[in-house]
Formats: structure tokens, sequence, C-alpha cells
């Protein structure tokens, strides 16, 4: 594990004087320069924000689009159609028609959601005339903080400054009534791709999940007694796979065998196969059509024959075949000639697995995951309840326009913007994705952002949860997987259940987002590859014959592949294809991938060539002065992104030391295999394992400052350090994610020995004299709400000031604290059990007056003071606390609403948790008077001391160096 040494102790850095002139290749000084300037254009949480841009920009008109169309059966003149549809900036309604734009600091105060609404141009026929509307609201979107459609969006410090927002906040979640809320990023299998595994009954099979717009399905293919057959949960049983192909129209036997390979195993494998499709007696393409329309499930049926309901069974067969079954596959006027070789490839990959020919694939290998972010997610949720939203609509129409009515129907009428607005805000309030179409029912999707520490935040913004149920204890999954080298953490993940199966991205991680796949196809036609549907069998698997595919699917052969993949390499590098595009071979398959798809992890890493780095010390002077930035060496060709499949087609040097002839890469700076929590441990390759994933969980927990803005805030709770510091040991990483700004913990003194018996199992002694200081002091923030409720019956919460005792002619000691408003004045010091707001709520709040009269049988009034509850606000703690602001504002739903915020101050005592950075945790045994202290020659006594049973069993070599290290900064004056 490398990460950045201490400078001080390790002056003499590997790549001193006398190396260098042994190194075949000249070191690179200060690479990791390119990590600061990676940062710059990326940030922590850029792929959050690259995701929920592309959706706002081209997802949601992908959407529109796909459902542009309502038509009605009632009336075939009418129709409604969408033109345009954007998302506009974020906005807030006043009053009546009074808009305003909003802050997202605001939306925390005032209880709000940060989102904007959703406007849409429109086409609809009125009567007979058509109209065009332009500008119609249709619903909001929650926004993503720092988006491209956030008031936040590339504003300088002075600009954050006003918004009361902290320059230093990395954005990436949402705000849904004033509470922060992060879609964690969801890890999923890939989809439309082959994989070879075994099944429950110990078969080889070969699975692949299709996914459309409008549907996901998962197909198989599998051996059983010899013969093969395809699986699918549209069929009541499995069809032998002859049958398919002669579906396929393929009904030559021979033409079927050659499909599948002409080598004399493949054969052998297969000839049971195409005698089962005689024995079944099917020798045409109706009858094989037949035969699967008897092993179709109703319900596809109705799928397949949702156009029509008068079709014959061959028909819905037919729709069965091209719509449904390796739906990914593209199927153009029933031509089924490239869904043939895509099964045929299929099959020879069992048989290859079979004959232990290829290796079966392994489901936790990374190249076969990928990554969902928060905008695939709010996509598939937008196009849920924009299709809701557009039947809701239809059946509005099929009700009223047939009816003969003066008033002509106006479709703009009958928008109900709430199924889109709640539809989403409930889905991130709850975190519960429910979609019927895919049959989807995920919970747990989003999180409340932690603001523990600064820390905390930006851990969970780098977050990686599965869908794998946390309660199997099974190995496979939850271990630490070598293709995720780079880019995944290896220390960061928790105890316990979740270990393994919650992780976080590295520090130079990047996940792709979708790229537009036409232009790519066109290219690779016009590097020299060969329509597939055009080749027989034996040219297909002809010895140099590669088979391309792109995200899955067949899209040529070619007898060049090396010509093919340099080709696309040199584009990419030279900046004219997208540099997130990967390409990369599976030799025994004999087949070139190339992947545009979102969700691939990867990563920059300078290019090597001839055993030569292509950057150059020249590169990073003039980075480092500002001529360059990092997005000139992406486009210059001397750093490329690869992700995890395309590492496995290079030979990657972590050091310039250890490049040689065949090494195609050079890794920026070995510390960024760590993630943001990792990092910050000082020398962690001297600490055993566990301790640094233990240090990941308790950094998180470090008390310090969360944000420049933190007095502004209004949290539910909130520890601060009264006197932060920075660290005396630092690593890059702290620099990098700007810790030094925003610190957590202190530098205490500490002597290693043993003191007393209050000090085993790790427990500390204090220095009472250091806590008088102020050592480990800090502040609570605490808020109480109070909302005023309006009631059916007109009537209303009240606030009424203090009670006054009739005999002493002041405010009672309840009420003591209050104002003459009745609620409690800022800085005033409170007790438990005192009033902090004195609120009245009506007896009745659902009977009016005049029923309130007649059930009383009097004409008293109802609205006398007795009638109404006591329902105070209350402040119960044992411990006194001051009043550090009142806040008076309304919410969302126009309710008043008043917000107090609470301040206790604590100092340290016995039973508090501390930790040093190496995961050492223990808590304070005792606190001793600075006298009863031990002492050195100078006089200078500790602020703690520290068993050292801690550390031989611990191993924590890492706390040894960081103690020499911390004194080593104290004698030379400066951070080490």
């Amino acid at each position: 594990m490398g990460v950045q040494k201490n400078k001080t102790l390790d002056s003499c850095d590997a790549t001193g004087d006398h190396d260098q002139l042994d190194a075949p290749v000249k070191s690179i000084e200060d690479k990791w320069k390119l990590v600061p300037a990676f940062l710059k254009i990326k940030g922590l949480v850029k792929q959050h924000l690259d995701s929920f841009d592309y959706f706002v920009n081209t997802e949601i008109k992908k959407i529109m689009l796909a459902n542009q169309e309502i038509l009605i059966e009632s009336d075939p003149s009418f129709y409604m159609r969408y033109l345009n549809i954007e998302v506009l900036s974020p906005c807030i309604e006043e009053g009546y028609n009074i808009i305003r734009p909003i802050t997202p600091h605001e939306c925390r105060l005032r209880d709000m959601s940060y989102s904007a609404p959703i406007s849409v141009d429109i086409e609809y026929i009125r009567g007979k005339e058509r109209v065009i509307r332009k500008g119609l609201v249709i619903g909001r979107l929650p926004i993503m903080l720092r988006s491209c459609k956030c008031v936040l969006y590339q504003k300088n410090e002075a600009e954050m400054a006003k918004m009361r927002e902290c320059p230093l906040d990395p954005g990436g979640y949402f705000i849904t009534r004033g509470t922060e809320r992060v879609i964690l990023i969801q890890e999923q299998i890939s989809k439309n791709r082959m994989l070879i595994e075994k099944d429950s009954k110990d078969r080889f099979q070969c699975t692949v999940t299709s996914t459309t717009q409008q549907t996901k399905t998962k197909t198989g293919v599998y051996e059983s007694k010899g013969r093969y057959f395809l699986a699918h949960n549209s069929l009541t049983d499995d069809i032998p796979i002859a049958i398919i192909f002669k579906a396929y129209g393929i009904q030559s036997d021979q033409e079927i065998a050659e499909l599948v390979g002409f080598e004399d195993y493949i054969l052998n494998c297969f000839s049971a196969s195409i005698e089962e499709c005689h024995r079944l007696g099917i020798f045409t393409q109706i009858q094989a059509l037949k035969y699967i329309s008897t092993k179709m499930k109703s319900s596809s049926k109705q799928f397949a024959s949702n156009q029509s309901s008068r079709r014959n069974r061959i028909d819905e067969a037919r729709e069965l075949l091209a719509h449904i079954i390796l739906a990914h596959v593209p199927v153009i006027e029933y031509n089924y000639k490239l869904k043939a070789v895509y099964t045929a490839s299929m099959v020879r990959r069992v048989i290859q697995a079979q004959l232990c020919l290829v290796n079966i694939d392994d489901r936790d290998y990374y190249g076969n995951k990928r990554l969902e972010l928060a905008g695939q997610l709010i996509a598939l949720l937008f196009e849920d309840l924009f299709k809701r939203f557009n039947t809701e609509l239809q059946k509005i129409a099929n009700k009223i326009i047939p009816r003969q009515r003066a008033q002509q129907f106006d479709v703009t009428k009958h928008i109900r913007p709430d199924i889109i607005t709640n539809g989403l805000v409930i889905a991130i309030s709850t975190g519960n994705w429910t979609i019927k179409r895919f049959k989807m029912e995920r919970h747990g999707v989003t999180h409340v952002l932690s603001r523990l520490s600064y820390v905390a935040g930006i851990g969970m913004m780098t977050m990686i949860t599965s869908q794998f149920e946390k309660t199997r204890k099974v190995s496979g999954p939850r271990s630490l997987q070598p293709s995720q080298w780079g880019m995944l953490c290896p220390s960061d993940t928790p105890e316990g259940e979740g270990c393994g199966l919650v992780k976080n991205l590295a520090l130079m991680t990047h996940i792709t987002t979708d790229i537009e796949e036409k232009p790519l196809i066109r290219l690779a036609q016009n590097l020299g590859i060969e329509d597939i549907t055009m080749m027989n069998g034996e040219e297909i698997y002809a010895d140099n014959m590669y088979i391309v595919m792109l995200n899955g699917n067949i899209i040529g052969a070619t007898n060049k592949p090396r010509k093919l993949i340099d080709s696309i390499r040199f584009l990419r590098r030279k900046g004219y294809l997208n540099e997130f595009i990967s390409v990369y071979t599976l030799k025994k398959q004999r087949v070139i991938n190339i992947s545009s798809d979102s969700g691939r992890l990867c990563r920059p890493y300078i290019i090597v060539i001839k055993g030569q780095p292509k950057v150059t010390n020249q590169h990073i002077q003039e980075l480092a002065l500002g001529q360059k930035t990092f997005i000139d060496f992406l486009q210059q060709g001397l750093v490329e992104y690869l992700d995890v499949n395309e590492e496995g087609d290079s030979n990657i040097a972590v050091y310039e030391k250890d490049i040689n002839k065949e090494t195609t890469h050079l890794e920026i700076e070995p510390f960024t295999l760590l993630g943001a929590c990792a990092g910050l441990i000082p020398y962690p390759h001297h600490n055993q394992s566990p301790r640094n994933t233990y240090q990941c969980a308790m950094g998180k927990q470090a008390m310090g400052a969360i944000g420049y803005n933190q007095s502004q805030r209004c949290d539910t709770l909130l520890y601060l350090l009264v006197y932060p510091q920075r660290h005396m040991v630092k690593t890059r990483t702290i620099e990098l994610i700007n810790l030094e700004k925003l610190p957590a913990g202190q530098n205490a003194i500490v002597a290693v020995m043993s003191y007393s018996g209050y000090d085993i199992e790790d427990a500390l002694i204090l220095n009472k004299s250091s806590l008088d200081r102020g050592f480990g002091r800090c502040i609570v923030y605490k808020k109480q709400v109070v909302a005023m409720k309006r009631y059916p019956n007109q009537t209303c919460d009240k606030i009424k000031g203090p009670l006054i005792n009739i005999e002493t002619k002041k405010p009672k000691w309840e009420h003591e604290v209050l104002d003459m408003d009745g609620i409690v004045g800022v800085g005033e010091i409170v007790d438990n059990k005192q009033v902090l707001v004195n609120k009245y709520t009506p007896s009745s709040t659902t009977m009016t007056l005049a029923e309130q009269q007649t059930s009383a049988g009097t004409t008293t009034n109802v609205f006398a003071e007795h009638e109404d509850k006591e329902t105070p606000l209350i402040y119960r703690n044992p411990v006194p606390a001051c009043i550090e602001k009142v806040m008076l504002t309304s919410n969302h739903e126009d309710m008043f609403i008043v917000k107090l915020l609470t301040r206790q101050t604590r100092r340290p005592e016995i039973g508090d948790k501390f930790s040093s950075r190496h995961g050492q945790k223990g808590v304070c045994g005792l606190i001793v008077q600075q006298e009863d202290m031990p002492f050195n020659d100078y006089g200078m006594c500790p602020d703690i001391i520290m068993n050292p049973h801690g550390y031989p069993s611990r191993m924590t070599i890492g706390k040894l160096i960081e103690l020499l290290g911390g004194k080593a900064g104290v004698l030379e004056g400066k951070f080490q």
C-alpha cells in the first residue's frame, strides 16, 4: 500500500539520486500533482453530479419522446403531443403567482424541498382546433446540490457566502422537507452481457439479463442429458435450442450446426440437439413457431399481442422471439439472423465451458458489475411516474370527451402536477423505489446525509451499497477482489453484517455515464468490421476472425483484431473519441468488446510507450505553473482512463522502477488506491490491515468543524469541537479533501506509560488542567420545533404569553424564561421541565362553532380561554442549556413554525471515548490533577497518558512513527 510518506523522516526518497543512476526509466518528480489536478475538475462527488446532469439534460428528453403522444379510443381525432420538456431553476411560489428563486440553505431552515418545476410544451386538440401551449408545469423535480440546475452551480466563494453555503461542501445530495438525503451508489450485475456459470443442478449455463426501455428479462441456455435448451420465464417449459433456430428461420440442419461452430468437438456435442428436433417432427419455421406458442405463458401472450387482440398464435410466438427473448438484440422486420448468431454464440460458450476450454465467469469480478447512480435511479422513477401521469390524463379524456357538453374539453385544466411531485419526494424521503414494470422493489436507496463531521459527509458521498442480502453469511461477494485494485478502497468497509457489501470508492475513481452508440457503430464499420449477418458459421469462427461486440450486442466481425483495437485506442488518446470508451479482448472466446455504457468504474493512468512514460518532468512543471490542466493531459494522449475490463488487457507498473518492455501504463500515485477516509491515516502501510478498517469507521465520528456555515445551520443534533486543530502529521489526502480547513480532533501531548490501575484495557488518563484549558471541549446544538397547525373547523393553534403568579405578580417558574409573546428569548438559560413555547391547541378540532353550541345546549362563548388545551414545548434534559437562536418562519404547507436551537458546552469526563488515528479507541478512566501527573526534565506534563500494552498485540507501528513525526514537527516548527 503506497501513501504519502512523512516528509521529515523520509527526506531521502525512494527515487533518490543513487537510484536515478541505476534506473532505466527516469523518475517523474512530483507526478502526484496530477491528483489535485484531477480532483479540481472531478471532485469527490463528480460521479453523482454527472449522472444527475445527464438525466436532466438528455435522459428526460428521451423519456418524453418514448411517451410522446396520448391518444384515446372514444375520439380518434383527439391527441395530445409533447413537443419539449425542460427542468427550470429551483424556485418557490409564495402567495398568489409570486415566484422567486430559492437557495438550499432556506430550504433547510424552512423544512422545504429544494426542487424545480418541470416545464413542457404541448400540442393538443381543443374542440376542433389545434392548440399549442408552452411552459406548462407538470410537476417538480428535487434538484441535486451543485448540479447544473442548482443555484450554486459554478459559483465562487463570495457568491456562496452570500447564499449562506459552505464552499467546501461537496454537494451531490438532495434536500427534501428540510432533510439532506443522499442516493447511495447501487451495485448491480452488468446488463446485456453473457455470463457462464453453474446453476443449482450443477449444469453449465449461459445467461443474459436483457434490459431495454420497455422490459427487463433473463434468458438462459443450458445443457441437460447431452441436449441444449433455452430457458425464459415467459415460457412454461424449456425449449430445445434447435427448435429456436428453426423458428428464427434457419431451416437447414447444416446451417444451424455451422452457426454454433464447425469444429469437430462442437458438432459432436450439438448433434443430439438436432436429432431431438427431428424426433419432435419439427422441420419448418411455421412448425417451430407453433411448438413455441404451445409453451407460452398466458401473460406473455397478452404482452406479445397487446397491439391486436386477434393475432393468431404463430404471430404471438413471432413477437415473443422478436421482443421478449434476448430483448436487447435488435430484430428489424422479423429478420432474426443477428439474434440467431447471438444465441449460437451462447450455445458455443456453454459447450466450451463443458470441455474446460473457457473458464466460467465470476459474478463478483468487478468488470461484470455496474454501478447505478442518482441519475439512473431517478430516471427509472420519473419514467414510471410520467407514464402514470399520462394514463391519468388519458382516463379523464376518455371519460369526459364522449359526453355532449357546451364547453370544449381542455386537457390543460385536468393536469395533476402532484403525481410526479409527490412520487419523487416520497421516494427520496423514504428511500423506497417501487417500479412495477421491472418488478423492482428496493428499500434503503437513500440515507440521511451524516453531518457528524466533515469526513462523515464525504465518506457517505462515495459509499457503494450492494443489493445482496446482508443476513446471508456468504464469503464470495464480501471478499476483496483483485479487480477492485485502485477502484475501491480496500480498508473502508463496516464491521458486522455489512462487511464487504458496503464499499467506498478510491480517491481517483470515476463512474461513467452513457455514451451514444450510433457514432461508435459507424466508426467500427469505417475501421473495417464486416457485417456478421452476411457470413456463414465457417467464416464467423475462422481462426483469425474475432466477433466485435458493443455493450453486449454483436455489431460485426473482423480478421484484423489488433488493428481495430489500436485504432480505437489511438482515436481515444487523440481526443476524437470520448475518453471513457473502453475496448478489450477475450482471447479464448475470440471476442473484442467495446463498452460505452454507464456505471463502469474507471481511473486515469499515465501512458507508457516503448518503456518510456509519456508524462515528463516538463509536463508536471507546466501543470504546477497553471499552464496545463488535467484535461490537457487527456487530450494530448499523456494520460487515459481505463475501466476494470481494459485493465485486464494492460500491463501496469506501480513505480517507474517497475517499467519494462511489456509495460503499457504507469500508476499516477500509489496512495490513490485508498479512499477519502483511509487516506487520512498516516503511515497505513505500517499497520495491521483491520486497524485501518476500524479507523475508517471511527474517523467519521471525530468531532470538529462541519462547514463554514455551521453557525447558520439548524440541525437536529450537531457536535462541534471548541478548538479543532490541524493534524501535526498529515497525508496528501488530508490536503486534497480540504480537511485542514475543517479539521477534526486535537493534537495532544501523549505519554506512553503505565500509571495507576485506571489505564488497563485501553483506558486513558487525562490531565485535569488540560481540560480546564479547553482540551476536548465541545458544543452540542439541539433543535426543537413547534408547528402551528390549522384545523378543518377553521380553528388553529395559538401561542400565549406566560402565566402570571397572582401572589408574586411574576411569571410562574415553568414560564420564567418566556418573553411576553410566549416564546423563550435568545440567551436564556433553561432548566429541566421549563416551557420553551407556550402553545395552546383548540379542544375541538373537527366540530364547527355552531355544532359545539348545539352539543353544549347553550350559547356560551366556545372560544373562552378554558376551551384551549395547553400543549407547550417543554425542555426535557437534566442539564441546563442556553438558547442559541429562535427562528419564526413557515414551511412547505404554509404552516407557521417556531424553531429553537439549544446549546450545551460539555467538557470531557470519565467514560468519554477517545481514539488515535489508527483504530485504537479507549475511554477516559481517570482525570488527574496536574500536580499528580508525571513530567519530563523540562517540566512538561502530558495531556493524556496511554497504556503501552495497547501496542504489541495491535501491531500499529504507524502510530509509533506518527508519534515520532509529531515530535519532529513540534521541534522543527512545521507540519509534517
